[in-house]
């Protein structure tokens, strides 16, 4: 199983980015998946995740600036970032949590990370 995650750049505060991450592999059934970051010398933090069904939770510093989203088809989970600030500067890691097999226990799996920079 890969999680390839894509759209980080650098961006003026203020402005957008769409990130995506794609599961890929022997891929039974995924839960929940989402998107963590990690800034520079700081711990690994929750940024969003988003259920099957559809079901959201977001961290407090990004709620109402950011939307988490799945395609449950194509394995693929989505963060629209919208008023970005300085401080949303980091490292973005996409996750899933998902069986590889009917019988299988639930693991996580991690994407490789995709370094999103907000400055002027």
């Amino acid at each position: 199983v890969q999680l390839q995650a894509s759209g980080g750049g650098l961006v003026q505060p203020g402005g957008s980015l769409r990130l995506s991450c794609a599961a890929s592999g022997s891929i039974w059934s995924i839960y929940v998946m989402g998107w963590y970051r990690q800034s520079s010398g700081q711990q690994r933090e929750l940024v969003a995740t988003i259920t099957r069904g559809g079901r959201t939770n977001y961290a407090d510093p990004v709620k109402g600036r950011f939307t988490v989203s799945r395609d449950n088809a194509k394995n693929t989970v989505y963060l629209q970032m919208n008023s970005l600030k300085p401080e949303d500067t980091a490292v973005y890691y996409c996750y899933a949590e998902l069986r590889v097999g009917l019988y299988s226990p639930v693991d996580v799996y991690w994407g490789q990370g995709t370094l999103v920079t907000v400055s002027s």
